[in-house]
């Protein structure tokens, strides 16, 4: 018997719950009611069978991307090749690590072809896809740590800007990592494209050969992994502040590339409490005790 994805309305009858295996989706969009009601019903179908569609080419996904040539033939697979083939000249990266942000890219892009909307996003753990017709903004709430509750510091983000993507990684998050920063949120124009690179920047930051970082082969961990033997960090033992900003400094040099490359707009990097701005990112203000319900929260369902 096929397996069935968990598809319903969340208790405040506004948001869009999407499960299915490891994906795990919060829809929410604005506009006119049969609008919102047409572009939920096009989520809906588009997410039916797409995990299947993945789990087709799993084995290619977790190969590391050939920049010059693809052989994926799915449509959110070649997504997530387009979105590491950049990073793939000058370290190993695998299509995998774009798979959050192009299921929310994918789900919002059904949406959208079915219906104008206002506002929308798709958060797939954290990793969002962003729509703001003229006029429109969203708020995003930038959390310290993501396994834990709470917002750091906010950020408007309006329709003028290019940015309609955000994703954030580290070592507390869903995936491994192979750096120590307890979190790294980077802006991009897609949510593909802010996935990787999140992913990229906080590998960076790190220490390398510290006796205070504990690491572990991936592989171990999770056999399956696509990152195979390669050491991940599982903790973090107390660090000199000198030694807190080299690694953030290794992350922020890696950011300001990518800033000069166009392939993000901004990024934040924490570890152990301090924090490293790049790009558009750096205009974020410390979060008021009035959040507004709208807010974005990254690496947390709305």
């Amino acid at each position: 018997m096929s397996r069935l994805p968990q598809i319903a309305l969340l208790p405040d009858g506004k948001r869009l719950h999407l499960q299915d295996g490891p994906i795990d989706l919060i829809v929410e969009a604005s506009g006119r009611e049969a609008d919102v009601r047409a572009a939920y019903g096009a989520a809906a179908r588009r997410f039916t069978g797409l995990l299947d569609e993945l789990c087709a080419e799993l084995t290619l996904l977790r190969t590391a991307a050939d920049p010059r040539h693809c052989e994926l033939k799915g449509v959110v697979a070649g997504r997530m090749y387009a979105a590491v083939a950049p990073f793939a000249y000058d370290c190993f990266i695998t299509p995998m690590a774009a798979v959050a942000g192009s299921v929310a890219e994918e789900i919002l892009g059904a949406m959208l072809l079915i219906a104008p909307l206002d506002r929308a996003y798709v958060n797939n753990g954290g990793d969002i896809a962003l729509h703001l017709a003229r006029g429109e903004q969203f708020t995003v709430g930038l959390t310290d740590r993501p396994d834990r509750y709470g917002v750091m510091r906010t950020m408007v983000i309006d329709a003028d800007t290019p940015i309609r993507g955000v994703a954030t990684s580290g070592r507390h998050g869903r995936s491994f990592s192979l750096g120590i920063a307890d979190a790294v949120t980077v802006l991009a124009r897609t949510a593909s494209q802010a996935d990787v690179a999140a992913t990229v920047i906080a590998n960076a930051v790190d220490l390398p050969g510290h006796r205070a970082i504990l690491r572990i082969p991936a592989n171990e961990l999770q056999l399956d992994s696509d990152l195979g033997a390669r050491l991940v960090t599982r903790d973090v033992g107390p660090l000199a502040e000198d030694e807190i900003e080299l690694a953030l400094e290794a992350g922020a040099i890696r950011a300001r590339d990518l800033l000069t490359s166009g392939l993000i707009e901004g990024a934040a990097l924490r570890l152990l409490g301090e924090v490293r701005l790049v790009g558009a990112i750096g205009s974020v203000a410390p979060a008021s005790h009035a959040f507004e319900r709208t807010t974005l929260q990254s690496m947390m369902h709305v």
